[in-house]
């Protein structure tokens, strides 16, 4: 693993900043702190510092030499709503809030981008630190997208990059073309009619409809999906009731579904309606399906992601690069940007010992092994796409 010599120097400092923002955790659109530290940091390290882009966005501009190239890197800054268990001296100090997902490391290797970039300036041209809000299902990278991120801070290619649990230190995956699934959330409000829980015949049970039509969207994928589109949809909640001894007059069902192509997740939704009204409709009820596509589906640009990945090899050699990836059923709202800019996305080992756990998990914990080298790849980045001369 070779980090850039300055970036491995202020290694401690990197530490020291990724531990007191995952000790201040702050949900999507709330991340005040986060961007108030963000902001302070490149002010100090002497960037152009820009804020409010996508309501709590920041990006810092850095120019150096007199091209008009340009290169976008992004970082995610949210946390999640969940109870974070771990005995660590920097756990969360906030009840119910966590970085369960590594964006409290993800915000400090691009802030040790910028500062050896801005101490050293070795290229030509602009980059842009973009600190993105509200990656976690809220929209964040669209928000900034439609806040004219691009026309304020032109970039001719984008990049990002997320750690990946399991994966060793001193290791990184790619895969050119589609790499991580589109996303979509869905509320399927079902009807019927209220009774007394002793006189079922009286009414129309929305409870036992519901489970019919949770039972029937399973079909989805295996029957209306061709086995070569890969597919998921996950019922994940069922509400209805209040009382022991009442049938209620609606249940709910939620969940969500992710596919790779956006005709794919058109022929879910499509199928959902179908089977949620047609199922309903024989109970003597009804169903009405609310479906929100919330991501499209992360696709890297062929020649981007070679040359990534081409920058990773540099620094921890080929056989520490895998350019054949799996592709991941989770969804990442980088690709709203991608989608308008050509760019691509990579992942870097949080470790494979024993004992780690995935993100999302109250006991995750992001690997400060790996934030030297997250920021080394994030400079050279720059410095490749800037070059001198």
């Amino acid at each position: 693993m070779k980090n850039v010599e300055r970036i491995a120097e202020f290694h401690d400092d990197l530490t020291n900043w990724r531990r007191d923002i995952h000790a201040h955790p702050e949900l999507g659109f709330e991340e005040q702190r986060t961007s108030d530290l963000v902001a302070k940091k490149l002010a100090e390290f002497g960037c152009e510092v820009f804020r409010g882009i996508g309501r709590t966005g920041v990006v810092g501009r850095l120019r150096a030499g007199s091209s008009t190239r340009s290169i976008g890197l992004r970082a995610d800054m949210d946390a999640l709503p969940i109870q974070e268990a771990t005995n660590l001296a920097y756990r969360s100090r906030h009840e119910g809030r966590m970085h369960a997902c590594g964006h409290d490391g993800h915000t400090t290797m691009l802030l040790g981008a910028a500062r050896y970039l801005a101490e050293t300036r070795k290229f030509d041209g602009t980059v842009n630190f973009i600190f993105q809000p509200a990656e976690e299902g809220l929209g964040g990278g669209e928000a900034m997208v439609k806040d004219g991120l691009f026309d304020r801070f032109p970039c001719d290619t984008i990049f990002g990059m997320h750690n990946r649990p399991g994966l060793a230190v001193g290791k990184f995956q790619i895969r050119t073309g589609p790499m991580m699934a589109g996303g979509a959330y869905f509320d399927i409000t079902v009807t019927g009619r209220g009774a007394h829980g002793a006189r079922p015949e009286s009414g129309i049970d929305p409870v036992i409809v519901a489970s019919h039509i949770t039972t029937a969207l399973q079909s989805i994928v295996s029957r209306n999906i061709r086995p070569l589109d890969t597919a998921v949809l996950s019922v994940t909640q069922i509400h209805a009731g209040d009382a022991y001894n009442v049938i209620p007059e609606q249940a709910f069902i939620r969940g969500t579904a992710r596919a790779f192509a956006s005709a794919t997740m058109g022929v879910i939704e499509q199928n959902m309606a179908r089977i949620g009204s047609g199922v309903a409709s024989g109970f003597g009820g009804a169903a009405e399906l609310d479906f929100r596509t919330l991501f499209p589906p992360l696709v890297n640009d062929a020649a981007e992601a070679e040359f990534i990945a081409d920058t990773a090899a540099g620094l921890v050699g080929e056989d520490n690069v895998n350019r054949q990836g799996n592709l991941v059923m989770a969804s990442e709202d980088f690709s709203f940007m991608l989608n308008r800019r050509p760019g691509a996305y990579i992942q870097i080992g949080n470790g494979d010992a024993e004992g780690g756990c995935e993100v999302h998990n109250p006991g995750y914990d992001f690997n400060d092994a790996a934030l030297p080298l997250g920021s080394s790849l994030f400079a050279r980045l720059a410095e490749r796409k800037l070059t001198l001369g």
